[in-house]
């Protein structure tokens, strides 16, 4: 792995998190509306949210159809959710809108960022790696960065704004690597979602590494980390790239 130069990141899910997840409240909204889900089940689904949360066609539908009415937006997201869960379509039409309340209620997270992370973007900036970050954010966040500690450890940051297309679209990758000045060849992506982050990645010709701490995905076909610390086994050969070779 001597050929790496560059390591680039996601923002939301991979250095920084919701606590508790959005998830585990909507489970159990849902769960007090007197709907029956499995743990299993709230488990499963959150790989049908990281492929919905991808740009998929049904995430640009309701886009388009909600436009800026992010209330609408959001009831629909629950009947989308709840049909992945196994509801039937009219059951979960009929939940969806008090669900949405609820969460709308209930739902007041933390913003955390992930305990590894400044420790790990420090030990790779001392060992000179350029670091960068490309969120699927439609405006800019440095603010943000800055006032959580982050902004010192990034030589550039995008967002997908910038190109007006979001990952796993190969252009914003395609735009980090321009911006950063790095080949395909000698750069690393690490984030939280297999569809967006890895595919998105992997198709703009970079390597790639997810982030997945709970095992939300068997067996992906690309190195798998449980902690940020972790990239530093990957750099020096200590954990292999799996089906992620060039």
């Amino acid at each position: 792995m001597n050929d790496i130069r560059a390591i680039f990141y996601d923002l939301d899910g991979t250095l920084r998190e919701s606590q508790p997840s959005s998830n585990l409240i909507f489970c159990q909204q849902a769960q007090a509306l007197g709907l029956a889900l499995s743990a299993q089940a709230c488990r499963e689904i959150l790989r049908w949210e990281h492929a919905h949360f991808a740009e998929s066609p049904a995430l640009r539908a309701d886009r388009a159809e909600f436009q800026d009415d992010s209330s609408a937006f959001w009831v629909r997201y629950s009947e989308r959710k709840l049909i992945a869960l196994g509801l039937a379509p009219q059951q979960a039409q009929e939940f969806a809108a008090p669900l949405s309340a609820a969460m709308r209620k209930h739902y007041k997270p933390t913003d955390i960022i992930i305990e590894d992370v400044i420790p790990t973007l420090a030990r790779l900036r001392q060992e000179g790696y350029l670091l960068g970050i490309l969120s699927n954010r439609f405006e800019p966040y440095e603010e943000y960065l800055q006032k959580r500690g982050l902004l010192p450890y990034f030589d550039v940051v995008v967002h997908a704004g910038e190109v007006g297309l979001r990952k796993p679209n190969p252009q914003p990758f395609a735009h980090l690597l321009q911006k950063a000045g790095a080949l395909p060849q000698n750069a690393l992506y690490i984030g939280d979602n297999y569809f967006a982050d890895v595919r998105g990645a992997t198709g703009a010709g970079m390597w790639a590494a997810l982030y997945d701490p709970t095992g939300i995905f068997e067996a992906p076909d690309c190195p798998a980390l449980q902690s940020h610390t972790q990239i530093f086994d990957l750099l020096n050969g200590r954990q292999q790239w799996l089906g992620n070779e060039r």
